[in-house]
């Protein structure tokens, strides 16, 4: 055996394991679970008379109500719904997700885009399965 055999033997199989390590790496990827459930989101952000959601709308949020915003509508678009097309989930939270990510930079019309995407009666009619109350 030769060097330039040897060299290109460990070259091929370096090659296959970085290969391999990527196509794993993509596989864990596609099985990772969101960091939030839709229910973690809606309670983090929109449960209660006084919450996140509300302040936002009204012009009045804060740099960590904005990150705190961010952080769990980035879930959202990664969740499944309860029901309705996989394509209207993802048009509806990713609008959502962008404009919490306008109100974080302080864009001008950040308020108006936050108060148009989180309409919540849009996405819970096409979305949101009612379960009876016991």
């Amino acid at each position: 055996m030769n060097i330039r055999t040897t060299k290109t033997q460990w070259v091929t199989a370096l090659t296959a394991v970085a290969i391999l390590s990527g196509t794993v790496g993509l596989l864990k990827a596609a099985d990772a679970k969101p960091k939030y459930t839709i229910k973690e989101v809606m309670e983090a952000l929109h449960k209660g008379k006084e919450n996140i959601a509300k302040t936002a709308a009204a012009g009045n949020g804060t740099k960590a109500d904005f990150d705190k915003m961010v952080d769990y509508y980035s879930a959202l678009p990664a969740n499944t719904p309860e029901k309705g097309s996989a394509e209207s989930w993802k048009e509806k939270t990713t609008k959502l997700l962008d404009a919490a990510k306008e109100l974080q930079a302080g864009k001008p019309d950040a308020v108006a885009h936050y108060k148009e995407a989180s309409n919540c009666k849009a996405c819970h009619t096409e979305h949101q399965v009612k379960k009876p109350k016991p």
